[in-house]
């Protein structure tokens, strides 16, 4: 803010010096043609029909040095912004235009009304007293030349009342020269601040404008862009777009403008970006209006939406999971220890002993989805860091590798690009411990050694991180797969039916995607990253 106002500032003091400097050169334009119109009277003799009582001699050699002195003034001092060169500046001027005032005859040769302008210029030139003081040399000027004339040639008619006609009009003009460039001045500096504040306002503007989250393009009638903020580069994965015609950028945001623009009742379908891989959610404003109608956009991150929908469903469901989960708990907890009590009594026949071991087993069942449900309430906030997958996976699968089974292997993969990502880490390591789980479970139901592959590659279509856990197991029949994802479905009698619903919505709650890839000889799960760049 302290720069906009320090080049707002700078801005209103350079056109004040402009301004100077062309009233200065008009001042000297002014006395040029003053000493050549002079001149060129005196060479033509014009001067004897005009001035009657004109001293020829004095008039001529004044006249010329008038126009040589002035021309001396403009080269010398053609852009001087000093306060004492100009005040010598008006005063010498005033001093020669009353040495011609006195050669010329007097108040009848009209030279005068030169001083008048004089002072006037002069007076734009200097502030208060000091031009004061030159209205009043050349008032002094004038008076005095007439008392002299006056006094020296008593035949010569009285003009004493136009001398002093002038002298006060050397003062009026200067009074009120002042006092309109004191209201000029009062009005410029208003106009400054009121710019000032304009410019402050524009800058606060634009740094909500480029801090939102939201992208905002803003569209001419040719659709070129007018204007975009970080947000919509981002979203567009663009680096600028000022001046460009959105066609270039994006056929699909095209399509939905053209569809509001036959109809803005309706809200435009939401578009997939092909080089950022993010699905946004396009509305549009009309601006303005006949031939400078524009149109305003906003683009809106669907995975942010999602996400921020995510955490507030899984509040309330964690919530309301808690206090179910710790209702249910209590009672089987008694019914698991009176089945343990009742396994230990010598009366029980092999029958009865098999029962209360399935109640165990049942309870234990029961226990770890409760385990499950209750993970939901107890996950703390999503805190997404900036992660190098290449480097994270290489440490992951080496602490993986030191804590299995020896029936069990893990393959790592890992093609080359850049694969940095925003992801919580440690919710990155419970959706892989999920889905490593899941993987040996079902290649050891086809193989007697349980392996995993971990492939982390670049997706040729979305350029985004992409990571698939494969397993060679016997697979996923089309019916069970419409309901991985769902809670509390399991293909296993042991299983809770929670591990792939929860891994779903902790990638979902850090921007990223889950989804299960049919192949020939087992299954594959693949997540795919969001984009490594953080929007603000």
């Amino acid at each position: 803010m302290s720069k906009a106002r320090a080049l707002v500032s700078a801005e209103a003091t350079s056109p004040r010096i402009k301004q100077a400097q062309r009233l200065l050169r008009l001042y000297h334009l002014y006395r040029l043609s003053i000493g050549i119109t002079l001149v060129l009277l005196i060479s033509s003799n014009m001067d004897n029909r005009l001035l009657e009582y004109a001293n020829d001699d004095l008039l001529r050699s004044g006249s010329w040095l008038y126009l040589v002195l002035n021309i001396l003034l403009v080269v010398f001092l053609e852009n001087t912004r000093r306060p004492a060169r100009l005040f010598g500046l008006a005063l010498t001027d005033v001093l020669l235009l009353s040495w011609l005032f006195f050669a010329a005859g007097g108040a009848p040769s009209a030279i005068g009304n030169l001083i008048i302008v004089s002072v006037a210029i002069g007076n734009t030139l200097l502030r208060g007293r000091i031009g004061l003081l030159i209205a009043a040399v050349a008032t002094l000027g004038i008076v005095g030349s007439s008392l002299f004339l006056g006094l020296s040639d008593s035949n010569r008619p009285s003009s004493y009342l136009q001398a002093g006609t002038l002298g006060a009009l050397c003062f009026a003009a200067a009074l009120l020269v002042q006092g309109l460039t004191r209201r000029l001045e009062a009005s410029e500096t208003l106009a400054e601040q009121r710019a000032s504040e304009v410019v402050g306002l524009e800058a606060l503007n634009a740094l909500i404008l480029q801090r939102m989250r939201t992208g905002i393009l803003v569209l001419d009638r040719q659709r070129r862009v007018q204007l975009a903020n970080e947000s919509a580069l981002n979203l567009l994965g663009m680096h600028d777009l000022v001046g460009q015609p959105i066609d270039d950028c994006s056929s699909a945001l095209v399509e939905r403008l053209q569809l509001w623009l036959n109809n803005p009742s309706l809200r435009p379908p939401s578009l997939t970006i092909s080089g950022t891989g993010l699905t946004l959610q396009p509305s549009f404003i009309a601006l303005g209006h006949n031939d400078q109608q524009q149109i305003l956009v906003f683009l809106e991150d669907l995975a942010q939406v999602a996400q921020h929908a995510q955490q507030l469903k899984l509040a309330s469901l964690g919530r309301l999971t808690a206090g179910i989960a710790h209702e249910i708990r209590n009672p089987l907890g008694a019914i698991s220890h009176a089945a343990q009590l009742l396994r230990e009594s010598e009366e029980l026949n092999d029958a009865d002993r098999r029962l209360t071991q399935i109640i165990q087993d049942h309870s234990q069942r029961m226990n770890r989805v409760i385990e499950n449900v209750l993970q939901l309430s107890r996950r703390q906030q999503t805190t997404p860091q900036r992660l190098d997958l290449r480097t994270w996976l290489d440490q992951f699968v080496r602490q993986t590798r030191e804590s299995m089974a020896d029936h069990q292997q893990l393959h790592l993969s890992i093609d080359p690009g850049d694969h940095t990502t925003l992801m919580d880490p440690d919710q990155l390591t419970q959706v892989l411990d999920n889905l490593l789980r899941n993987a040996w479970r079902h290649s050891a139901m086809a193989h007697e050694q349980a392996e995993a592959w971990l492939k982390l590659f670049i997706d040729p279509h979305s350029q985004l991180s992409t990571l698939d856990i494969i397993d060679n197991g016997p697979g996923v029949t089309p019916e069970q797969q419409a309901h991985l994802f769902e809670p509390f479905f399991t293909t296993s009698s042991q299983g809770t039916g929670l591990g792939l619903y929860l891994s779903r919505e902790l990638c979902e709650s850090n921007q990223a995607r889950l989804d299960f890839k049919p192949r020939q000889g087992g299954g594959c799960f693949r997540i795919t990253f969001a984009h490594g760049r953080k929007q603000i």
